[in-house]
Formats: C-alpha cells, sequence, structure tokens
C-alpha cells in the first residue's frame, strides 16, 4: 500500500490528504496547528502535530518510510524551505513541495524538492491522482468519485492482449481508447494486424479507438481508462 506525508494541512494540504485516503493510501498528516491536525484525525492514518523541521520528531514518525512527502505549507516560505532540506536530509524518496511563485519553486527545487505544486493551478484531487498514479498524464473529473485518465502502459501490461488483461474484472476499470506512437507500431510488424483492423496505422501518433480483446498493449501506449478514483489508483504503478 502506497504511504504517503502530508505537511501542512491548510486548504489544499486537507484536501489532498482526504483525497489520498480516498483513493486507499496510508497517509501520515503534519500541521503545527492543533485544529487542523484533530480536523483529519478519524480521515487518514496518522494526524500528528509537530514542527516539520525537526528532523527528530519527523524520524519519530517514521518519515523516512513514506513512499513521498508532500510540503504543502502556504504561509511562511522559511519554514517550508527548511522542511523540504530536512527531509531530503532524512532520506525521504520523494518530496513534492507548494511553491506561490516561480521563483519559490526554484528554491524548493535546489533545496531537494523533486517537484513543485502550484494550488492555483492543479487542483488537490488531480494530484492525488498523480501520486497514486506516477504514470498519469492526464485527468478528467467526470462526477464524484470518478474521473478519466491518460496514462502510460504500465509494465505489467506490455505485450498483453486485452483478453488476457482482464482490465474490467481485474481492476474495475474500462478501456477507451490507446494512443499509439508511430515508431511503436512499425517496432512491433508483427502486430500490424491490430493497427490495421483498428485504421490506426499512420505516419503519425495515431488511436485506436476501439479496442478489441484481440489488441495488445504496447510499451510506449498512452492508455484512456476510466473507472472509479480508487479503482484506477489501484492500477500498477509501472
Amino acid at each position: 500500500m502506497a504511504r504517503f506525508a502530508v505537511i501542512g494541512l491548510g486548504r489544499f494540504g486537507e484536501h489532498l490528504a482526504r483525497a489520498l485516503a480516498a483513493s486507499g493510501a496510508e497517509v501520515l498528516a503534519i500541521d503545527r496547528a492543533r485544529p487542523l491536525v484533530e480536523r483529519l484525525r478519524d480521515e487518514v492514518t496518522l494526524a500528528v502535530r509537530l514542527d516539520s523541521t525537526d528532523a527528530d520528531a519527523l524520524r519519530a514518525q517514521g518519515i523516512q518510510d513514506v513512499d513521498a512527502a508532500i510540503v504543502g505549507i502556504g504561509e511562511g516560505f522559511e519554514a517550508a524551505a527548511l522542511t523540504v532540506a530536512t527531509l531530503k536530509e532524512l532520506g525521504v524518496p520523494r518530496i513534492y513541495a507548494r511553491a506561490e511563485s516561480e521563483i519559490q519553486g526554484k528554491i524548493m527545487l535546489k533545496v531537494g524538492a523533486d517537484a513543485v505544486v502550484s494550488p492555483h493551478r492543479e487542483s488537490a484531487a488531480r494530484w492525488a491522482h498523480r501520486l497514486m498514479l506516477p504514470s498519469l498524464e492526464q485527468y478528467v473529473e467526470l462526477g464524484e468519485g470518478y474521473s478519466l485518465i491518460y496514462a502510460s502502459a504500465p509494465t505489467a501490461f506490455h505485450h498483453q492482449t486485452l483478453l488476457a488483461l482482464k482490465l474490467r474484472r481485474e481492476y474495475g476499470v474500462n478501456l477507451v481508447a490507446i494512443k499509439r506512437k508511430a515508431s511503436s507500431a512499425d517496432d512491433e510488424g508483427a502486430r500490424a494486424e491490430d493497427a490495421d483492423e483498428e485504421g490506426a496505422r499512420a505516419a503519425e501518433d495515431s488511436v485506436i479507438s476501439v479496442p478489441n480483446a484481440d489488441t495488445t498493449i504496447l510499451p510506449e501506449d498512452i492508455l484512456i481508462l476510466v473507472g472509479s478514483d480508487e479503482a484506477l489508483s489501484n492500477l500498477p504503478a509501472d
């Protein structure tokens, strides 16, 4: 099960922590303000009040064991930057940091962040999907709890037919279409019948709009999938 730390439980951090928990992840929620921590206590795996710049306090909560940490501190840029540096020092594998400007973003990357979060441009729900499914390229919210996503084909799906994958039965999702690079079709000459059958082979990237049971997933395919947020988040991450 994926495990995340969300540090800073303002509006963005609160929504992100809830979205990740709803997707089935373990969530460690951290903030200095007791009311914010109490508000999430029953909705996440663990909510604690501590100073996120204190390495010992973070280590005591097992921060080094999370898959990724998201620093969503909105007020107090110095504390946010110090938190990122501390997480880096503790060996957190992936660190995402909130930034309100391009300059802040550059500073966060320099002190150890792997990527920058801009709450003004991207919603907490979108970031929850991105964290749960690193191969995510595009995301469209269809309604309460349901989405359409564009995601790179995970390794476990490569060279498998849709019949063998049983996406609806095994994962509870529906494959709407496949975006295929022209180079992939050319490299898989033995599979040209798929492209011919779907009318998808062309000099440019193509779309297989009605995949059938015999359609084979290729390594560079982009899968367009529809399903519940929970089901989509449970797809193989790589």
